[in-house]
């Protein structure tokens, strides 16, 4: 039993009515904090980069399928791991098969790993998701999006993650970044976010913060209880 209160419905009625003004409070906050997203500066980018993928070797400009719009989860998965990270996992979960959909507001949605394109098919088949994913493994692109760290990185914990030097417990870490292709086939870095950031990404999370015990990992420790989809005992 948890320690809060039992009450009358006329007193739940009152006391859900504050938290609701609260709430939309929160919602206009968040639209504005939307709309500031939209329009922060854009970087062009002109470095080359060459993806390993489902159909050979492509470009950044290949990857965007003809659309305007390309949302990239950065997913952790470096070439010694044998299977991607379990939080990534998790993240893939929430947004697996909802590219469909991102398309259609012309919006491609993919995910990329600084690993082999063989480990990637191999786990993808195993987690039975459909979202393209291709391999980053050879070039730079992983680096320039600091979600890569390298091994004197980690000896010296100091390395560049989330727009500041701090330490990082993995050779690779999560994030998702957005670029915008226009009329003249230029590509433009608009927005990435990593750490807490991504939380918006995750249903899951959002529908565990709805109930009473919510995610349930403040004394814990972050995530304790998740395991791959295949991995759960019962």
């Amino acid at each position: 039993m948890s320690d809060n209160n039992v009450v009358s419905r006329d007193e739940w009625l009152e006391a859900r009515k504050a938290l609701l003004a609260r709430e939309k409070e929160f919602t206009r906050l968040r639209d504005e904090l939307t709309q500031e997203r939209q329009q922060l500066p854009w970087v062009k980018l002109d470095k080359e980069y060459v993806f390993e993928g489902p159909d050979g070797k492509e470009s950044l400009a290949d990857l965007f399928a003809g659309r305007k719009q390309l949302l990239i989860y950065h997913f952790m998965f470096g070439p010694d791991w044998e299977e991607g990270c379990p939080s990534c996992s998790f993240w893939a979960d929430n947004y697996n098969g909802i590219d469909i959909h991102l398309a259609h507001r012309d919006t491609t949605l993919l995910a990329i790993s600084n690993t082999s394109l063989e480990k990637i098919d191999a786990y993808k088949k195993r987690m039975g998701w459909s979202f393209k994913w291709v391999s980053s493994l050879g070039n730079d692109f992983n680096r320039d999006f600091h979600v890569t760290i390298t091994q004197d990185e980690l000896d010296k914990g100091e390395m560049y993650y989330n727009y500041h030097m701090t330490k990082f417990p993995s050779t690779e870490g999560p994030g998702i970044s957005v670029l915008y292709r226009d009329d003249s086939d230029d590509i433009y870095h608009t927005y990435s976010c990593y750490a807490r950031g991504l939380d918006m990404l995750n249903a899951a999370y959002h529908m565990l913060d709805l109930t009473p015990l919510g995610r349930d990992e403040k004394d814990k420790g972050n995530m304790y209880w998740l395991r791959r989809r295949d991995q759960y005992l019962d």
